[in-house]
């Protein structure tokens, strides 16, 4: 028996074709991945001509807990997938990436000393990573922001944040103040007695240079956590 290859399907039934017609917004998350599988040459390695798009997204979503485990996944533990090559898993990873890039754009606030704000801003793009990345926001006199900085990425677990490089960066960017973001993989906000070290020293040194630490905002997966609006900076700095 022939395999039912999505070209056989009904024009109505395609996931390309509806998508055309009735809007991407009317697709499911499967269909969606489909498109993308099916996009460009060599969709398929050899061993799996009888499948799908639609059923080897179906499955990529079913087997890694839907979207967010998608985007989650290791670039080489997707190419050990059968069905997947480096053009689809590129294709993939980078579907990934611009929808975290508009979001980002779209979220951006005009000022930066709202925690709120702040994390609505780098949430997409820090609430998936495997591991942590420390930012550091710039900002000048009005709290608009002069520069981003990624100071440091490190493992799973913790994230060795440089605060020598911090004030470094803000005073080559002439900032006024600075926002120090960072993410926790395991998707709980609540801050580590790391993060209350790193705060206090930077604080300190920002204050012997004439900058302002308005705030320090950790990033879950659900939420954040603001020295700030805890009260938590204001305690350190009375300790």
């Amino acid at each position: 028996m022939k395999p039912d290859r999505i070209k056989n399907w009904p024009l109505r039934e395609r996931p390309r074709e509806r998508l055309i017609k009735e809007g991407p917004e009317h697709l499911t998350d499967a269909e969606l991945l489909a498109i993308i599988l099916r996009v460009g040459r060599g969709t398929f390695k050899k061993g799996v001509r009888g499948e799908t798009a639609l059923t080897l997204a179906r499955s990529l979503l079913n087997d890694l807990r839907g979207l967010h485990g998608l985007d989650r996944a290791d670039i080489r533990d997707l190419l050990k997938i059968v069905g997947l090559n480096i053009a689809k898993v590129s294709q993939i990873k980078a579907a990934f990436e611009l929808g975290k890039r508009l979001r980002t754009n779209m979220q951006r606030p005009r000022s930066f000393e709202s925690a709120s704000e702040v994390s609505a801003y780098l949430q997409p793009r820090l609430a998936g990573a495997r591991h942590e990345v420390v930012i550091a926001l710039l900002l000048d006199g009005q709290n608009h922001l002069l520069e981003e900085r990624t100071i440091a990425e490190g493992t799973p677990t913790e994230a060795t944040v440089y605060v020598r490089r911090v004030l470094e960066e803000s005073l080559r960017a002439s900032a006024a103040a600075i926002v120090l973001v960072h993410n926790h993989p395991s998707g709980n906000p609540e801050p580590s007695p790391g993060d209350d070290e790193t705060t206090q020293e930077l604080d300190r040194g920002a204050k012997l240079l004439g900058l302002v630490l308005i705030d320090h905002v950790v990033v879950g997966a659900d939420g954040y956590y603001s020295y700030a609006d805890s009260g938590r900076l204001q305690e350190l700095r009375e300790s």
